[in-house]
């Protein structure tokens, strides 16, 4: 009997339970009701990111994401690390191009003090010159240790951006820099909370073991009176058509092996068939030990060591991919062979889905590669409530968690093979060349 194909499959019968309202001041709010375990996460999403600062004023995206930690009105500086940390929990944040996050996971019942917490920051943040100077430091020693001080980080967070984008709020450095800083005062830190870090510039979203009306008495008490802000303009990050392929050359003085990174500008809309069809691409590429790379180029021809791509990459991914945007790869190849040839390597197994298709049997491994991977994830109430915030905010519908999976199973060769012939071709191709400097 032959097997059913996994294109006629349902997407695994996804049914997460959703709830999503708005409050008067302008603040979404998304929850899961999930209680297989006495666990809570509560996901705060902002709408910020380092494309939305402004030239002379980078890093503060970053620089924001640590003075979150500083203390608020009524929760002084440590208090949100010793509740959360005393009651069993874990928390953290991050910056990316397009917002900025924190999380708690707690235990359920502690549910309460993580959005006080979260509440009381949004309302009352300890902006001081003490804190600004601080922080300040903190992050150019976290640049030090996390940039400068480690092989292809500078390259890929300073040099990849200006490389491929023409747009300065795409093209500038995500971490930004120290002069900058430096140039911050404590009436520009303000003027920025004010503008981005309003309820109505927000998104929360709670899952695990709740009780919906419980949660929204709660969230009703900690986050209702906090006042709406005018609506934050975002700026234009319209991005010229690429014409001719760029190259450069960096030497890093801490690599001991070449790393080559190629990607190709004009990525497609967010949610559109192509998005769906570079996703699958990419699957089939890269998607673990049965893709194309790994067996073509690491176990075949050995060159590769290792490698990473992704619609958006290095700093997004399909969930939280928001055009304009790459296509990108990294790849990390033995010395013995250069950056050109590990190039026609790549582009020679991006040339055979250009020519001959995508063949059946192996979309459905790529298939069956992103199923189990999204039903992994799905297992994380952190993770769950990391894509129903990121839905929320990109796409104003949470249910994307239960309906997109299926629209990824859908995508035929035919669109795959359309996709890499439109978007994966030489005109708009970007490469960064990071050699070892020394010996």
């Amino acid at each position: 009997m032959n097997p059913k194909p996994l294109a006629d499959l349902p997407a695994a019968g996804l049914k997460i339970p959703i709830e999503r309202y708005t409050l008067p001041n302008g603040m979404r709010v998304v929850l899961s009701a999930d209680n297989a375990a006495p666990v809570v996460a509560v996901y705060l999403i902002y709408g910020v990111g380092a494309r939305s600062e402004e030239k002379g004023r980078t890093g503060f995206a970053h620089l924001f994401e640590h003075m979150m930690f500083q203390g608020s009105e009524n929760a002084p500086k440590g208090v949100l690390d010793k509740l959360v940390e005393g009651n069993g929990g874990i928390m953290n944040g991050s910056t990316h191009p397009d917002f900025t996050d924190y999380f708690e996971v707690l235990p359920s019942n502690k549910l309460p003090v993580a959005l006080w917490l979260e509440a009381d920051r949004m309302r009352g943040l300890k902006i001081t010159k003490e804190n600004l100077d601080n922080q300040r430091e903190a992050v150019k020693q976290e640049r030090r240790l996390r940039a400068d001080n480690q092989p292809y980080v500078t390259a890929i967070v300073d040099n990849w951006p200006a490389l491929a984008f023409r747009n300065w709020g795409s093209s500038h450095s995500l971490i930004g820099s120290f002069e900058d800083l430096e140039a911050a005062t404590v009436d520009d830190v303000a003027r920025f909370f004010k503008t981005y870090y309003a309820p109505n510039n927000a998104v929360l979203a709670i899952v695990g073991d709740i009780q919906p009306a419980e949660a929204k008495k709660w969230i009703e008490t900690y986050f209702a009176g906090i006042p709406g802000q005018p609506q934050p303009k975002h700026p234009d990050l319209t991005e010229p058509e690429q014409t001719a392929a760029r190259r450069e050359v960096y030497k890093d003085k801490l690599a001991r092996v070449p790393m080559l990174v190629a990607g190709y500008s004009g990525a497609p809309q967010r949610r559109s068939a192509d998005y769906r069809a570079l996703v699958m691409l990419d699957l089939l590429l890269t998607g673990g030990d049965s893709s194309r790379l790994y067996l073509n180029l690491v176990k075949g021809k050995q060159s590769v060591v290792q490698f990473e791509a992704n619609l958006g990459w290095p700093f997004a991914s399909p969930p939280d991919y928001k055009d304009p945007g790459l296509y990108a790869l990294s790849l990390v190849h033995k010395p013995n062979f250069t950056g050109a040839q590990i190039l026609a390597q790549v582009e020679a197994e991006i040339a055979r889905i250009q020519k001959d298709g995508v063949p059946a049997a192996e979309l459905q491994r790529a298939r069956t590669f992103l199923r189990a991977q999204r039903m992994g994830q799905l297992q994380s109430s952190i993770q769950r409530a990391t894509l129903l915030g990121q839905y929320e905010l990109f796409d104003a519908n949470p249910d994307w968690i239960n309906t997109e999976l299926a629209g990824f199973l859908e995508v035929t060769p035919e669109a795959i093979q359309a996709a890499a012939r439109t978007y994966l071709i030489p005109a708009r191709r970007n490469v960064l060349e990071i050699q070892p400097e020394g010996k």
